[in-house]
Protein backbone atom coordinates (compact mmCIF):
# COMPACT_ATOMS: atom_id res chain seq x y z
CA UNK A 1 0.00 0.00 0.00
CA UNK A 2 1.46 3.37 -0.94
CA UNK A 3 1.87 6.15 1.59
CA UNK A 4 -0.81 8.32 -0.05
CA UNK A 5 -3.37 5.49 -0.07
CA UNK A 6 -2.58 4.66 3.54
CA UNK A 7 -2.85 8.34 4.49
CA UNK A 8 -6.28 8.66 2.84
CA UNK A 9 -7.51 5.51 4.57
CA UNK A 10 -6.37 6.78 7.98
CA UNK A 11 -8.00 10.14 7.31
CA UNK A 12 -11.35 8.49 6.50
CA UNK A 13 -11.22 6.44 9.69
CA UNK A 14 -10.39 9.50 11.77
CA UNK A 15 -13.21 11.49 10.18
CA UNK A 16 -15.78 8.84 11.13
CA UNK A 17 -15.08 9.18 14.85
CA UNK A 18 -16.09 12.21 16.87
CA UNK A 19 -13.40 14.30 18.51
CA UNK A 20 -14.63 13.33 21.95
CA UNK A 21 -14.60 9.65 20.95
CA UNK A 22 -11.00 9.94 19.77
CA UNK A 23 -9.97 11.57 23.04
CA UNK A 24 -11.76 9.06 25.25
CA UNK A 25 -10.97 6.08 23.04
CA UNK A 26 -14.52 4.78 23.37
CA UNK A 27 -16.43 2.82 20.76
CA UNK A 28 -19.86 3.55 19.37
CA UNK A 29 -21.73 1.94 22.26
CA UNK A 30 -19.71 3.84 24.90
CA UNK A 31 -19.81 0.83 27.25
CA UNK A 32 -18.17 -2.07 25.44
CA UNK A 33 -15.09 -2.30 27.64
CA UNK A 34 -16.97 -2.31 30.94
CA UNK A 35 -19.39 -4.95 29.60
CA UNK A 36 -16.46 -7.08 28.43
CA UNK A 37 -14.73 -6.78 31.80
CA UNK A 38 -17.93 -7.61 33.69
CA UNK A 39 -18.31 -10.80 31.68
CA UNK A 40 -14.70 -11.80 32.37
CA UNK A 41 -14.85 -11.00 36.09
CA UNK A 42 -18.09 -12.92 36.61
CA UNK A 43 -16.77 -15.91 34.67
CA UNK A 44 -13.58 -15.97 36.75
CA UNK A 45 -15.62 -15.70 39.97
CA UNK A 46 -17.91 -18.51 38.83
CA UNK A 47 -15.09 -21.04 38.45
CA UNK A 48 -14.23 -21.51 42.15
CA UNK A 49 -17.82 -20.90 43.25
CA UNK A 50 -19.15 -23.59 40.92
CA UNK A 51 -16.45 -26.06 41.96
CA UNK A 52 -17.27 -25.38 45.64
CA UNK A 53 -21.01 -25.79 44.96
CA UNK A 54 -20.61 -29.08 43.07
CA UNK A 55 -18.36 -30.52 45.79
CA UNK A 56 -20.81 -29.35 48.47
CA UNK A 57 -23.78 -30.91 46.70
CA UNK A 58 -21.84 -34.14 46.32
CA UNK A 59 -21.15 -34.16 50.08
CA UNK A 60 -24.77 -33.29 50.91
CA UNK A 61 -26.28 -36.01 48.72
CA UNK A 62 -28.39 -38.37 50.79
CA UNK A 63 -28.73 -36.07 53.81
CA UNK A 64 -32.11 -35.07 55.15
CA UNK A 65 -33.69 -31.67 54.51
CA UNK A 66 -32.98 -30.42 58.07
CA UNK A 67 -29.31 -31.37 57.66
CA UNK A 68 -29.09 -29.45 54.38
CA UNK A 69 -30.89 -26.49 55.95
CA UNK A 70 -28.40 -26.57 58.85
CA UNK A 71 -25.54 -26.60 56.33
CA UNK A 72 -27.04 -23.63 54.42
CA UNK A 73 -27.58 -21.74 57.69
CA UNK A 74 -23.82 -21.49 58.17
CA UNK A 75 -22.77 -17.88 57.46
CA UNK A 76 -19.91 -18.97 55.19
CA UNK A 77 -22.11 -21.25 53.11
CA UNK A 78 -24.92 -18.70 52.91
CA UNK A 79 -22.53 -15.97 51.72
CA UNK A 80 -20.94 -18.28 49.13
CA UNK A 81 -24.38 -19.34 47.88
CA UNK A 82 -25.43 -15.69 47.55
CA UNK A 83 -22.20 -14.88 45.67
CA UNK A 84 -22.83 -17.83 43.36
CA UNK A 85 -26.39 -16.68 42.68
CA UNK A 86 -25.43 -13.07 42.00
CA UNK A 87 -22.51 -13.99 39.74
CA UNK A 88 -24.52 -16.62 37.85
CA UNK A 89 -27.52 -14.45 37.07
CA UNK A 90 -25.43 -11.37 36.25
CA UNK A 91 -23.20 -13.43 33.94
CA UNK A 92 -26.27 -14.98 32.31
CA UNK A 93 -27.83 -11.58 31.70
CA UNK A 94 -24.62 -10.18 30.21
CA UNK A 95 -24.19 -13.15 27.88
CA UNK A 96 -27.79 -13.13 26.68
CA UNK A 97 -27.56 -9.38 26.13
CA UNK A 98 -24.63 -9.86 23.75
CA UNK A 99 -26.45 -12.62 21.86
CA UNK A 100 -29.58 -10.48 21.50
CA UNK A 101 -27.63 -7.40 20.42
CA UNK A 102 -25.70 -9.43 17.83
CA UNK A 103 -28.53 -11.46 16.31
CA UNK A 104 -31.78 -9.52 16.74
CA UNK A 105 -31.95 -6.80 14.12
CA UNK A 106 -35.35 -5.22 14.77
CA UNK A 107 -35.01 -2.40 17.29
CA UNK A 108 -38.38 -2.94 19.00
CA UNK A 109 -37.85 -6.70 19.30
CA UNK A 110 -34.31 -6.19 20.59
CA UNK A 111 -35.51 -3.72 23.22
CA UNK A 112 -38.32 -6.03 24.41
CA UNK A 113 -36.04 -9.06 24.57
CA UNK A 114 -33.37 -7.16 26.49
CA UNK A 115 -35.99 -5.93 28.92
CA UNK A 116 -37.42 -9.45 29.33
CA UNK A 117 -33.98 -10.98 29.92
CA UNK A 118 -33.09 -8.34 32.49
CA UNK A 119 -36.43 -8.75 34.28
CA UNK A 120 -36.18 -12.56 34.25
CA UNK A 121 -32.62 -12.42 35.58
CA UNK A 122 -33.63 -10.12 38.41
CA UNK A 123 -36.76 -12.07 39.33
CA UNK A 124 -35.09 -15.48 39.22
CA UNK A 125 -32.08 -14.16 41.14
CA UNK A 126 -34.34 -12.67 43.80
CA UNK A 127 -36.25 -15.95 44.12
CA UNK A 128 -32.97 -17.79 44.68
CA UNK A 129 -31.76 -15.18 47.18
CA UNK A 130 -35.00 -15.39 49.16
CA UNK A 131 -34.66 -19.17 49.25
CA UNK A 132 -31.10 -18.99 50.59
CA UNK A 133 -32.00 -16.33 53.13
CA UNK A 134 -35.02 -18.33 54.26
CA UNK A 135 -32.77 -21.34 54.86
CA UNK A 136 -30.07 -19.26 56.52
CA UNK A 137 -32.29 -17.30 58.89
Amino acid sequence: MSETTKGRRDLRIEMMRSQLGRVRGLGAARAGVSHWWAERVTSIALVPLTVWFILSIYRLAGLSQPDVAHWAASPLHAVLLICLILATFHHMQLGLQVVIEDYVHTEATRFSLLLAVKAASILLGLACLVSVLKLAL
